[in-house]
């Protein structure tokens, strides 16, 4: 009996030392490393829930900058085109303020003052003055018949090539580099520019010489010039329209090139430059031709034949010689 009691008793205490010993193990020791799971504090979740990850700001800034570079660059591209035609020194009779306001004229009438394409009325009426265009291509002949009718008519002779060849040389000119780079190409100075030179010159022909009847040689050669021409300085009689071959044009152009000096008498300027006539001067004279507003004259022929044309078919426009008459003085 006891020795049965006995052997319980080891048994209880055999089994007890496991309990205890557990117990004493599960206590936080001094150097306990905290499970995954395990709370963190008495107000902190547990650590396998993570907090979410803040939004950084850094993150942004990439879009921001090339958004901003775009738009940099897009300003860039607009205001090259915007001023791809314009002298990058002040304009005569301008001031170099920002007002879009047209300047008032200078006493110069040298000077190129762009108010010509801002007006929105004709200067001038036909029954004022007469403006007759004279077109043809390069070499047409359009330069001899115009000394024949000016002789005979009592016309003022404007070019557009001469005025701006003028322009190009006179000292102090804004336009004269820019003239003598489009001169070169073959290709067309901006109208606003052409326009204004030739008003200035019919100002100063009608102040000085009294004329009120002008041939202008080779302009218009774009629709837009002819447009504006017409819209804001007088509208034009009819159109002189010399028709020749390039070939033709191309042998005269070269043979007055020995000796004209000028810089667009080389075959690579005439090449361009026949190029351009077809592609912007034509649509001018088919225009107006549709309107019933050109001479056409056949200009291959002599120069005495082609002034014949050209004197019996501006006769149908009422347009006559001078009559000169001479008085009998005591």
């Amino acid at each position: 009996m006891f020795s049965t009691l006995t052997t319980l008793k080891t048994r209880t205490v055999r089994l007890a030392l496991p309990t205890a010993a557990r117990q004493f193990s599960t206590s936080t020791p001094r150097f306990y490393r905290r499970q995954p799971g395990d709370p963190t504090g008495p107000n902190e979740p547990p650590s396998h829930i993570s907090a979410p990850k803040s939004k950084s700001p850094l993150k942004v800034w990439p879009i921001l900058a090339i958004f901003g570079i775009g738009t940099f660059l897009f300003k860039k591209i607009v205001d090259q085109r915007e001023g791809q035609y314009k002298p990058t020194g002040p304009v005569a009779g301008h001031s170099p303020s920002s007002s879009s306001k047209p300047a008032t004229p200078r006493a110069n009438n040298n000077a190129v003052n762009l108010g010509a394409t801002t007006r929105t009325s004709p200067l001038w009426s036909p029954d004022e003055v007469t403006v007759i265009f004279v077109l043809g291509g390069p070499g047409a002949g359009k330069g001899t018949q115009c000394t024949k009718l000016v002789s005979d008519y009592g016309f003022k002779h404007l070019s557009a090539g001469d005025l701006l060849r003028e322009e190009q040389d006179r000292p102090g000119s804004e336009f004269g580099e820019m003239i003598k780079t489009y001169i070169k190409e073959g290709t067309i100075v901006p109208m606003e520019v052409t326009i204004q030179l030739l008003e200035n010159a019919m100002k100063k022909a009608m102040e000085t010489e009294n004329k009120s009847l002008f041939l202008i040689d080779g302009f218009p050669r774009k629709l837009d010039q002819a447009h504006a021409f017409e819209r804001s300085v007088v509208p034009s009689k009819f159109t002189l329209f010399f028709d020749a071959s390039e070939e033709v044009m191309l042998k005269r152009l070269l043979h007055r090139g020995e000796t004209s000096g000028r810089a667009d008498d080389n075959i690579e300027s005439i090449k361009k430059r026949f190029k351009t006539f077809v592609d912007t001067s034509m649509p001018v004279v088919n225009e107006f031709e549709s309107q019933g507003r050109v001479v056409k004259i056949d200009a291959v022929q002599e120069p005495d034949k082609v002034y014949q044309d050209v004197q019996e078919k501006i006769k149908a426009w009422g347009v006559e010689p001078i009559s000169l008459k001479f008085v009998q003085t005591a």
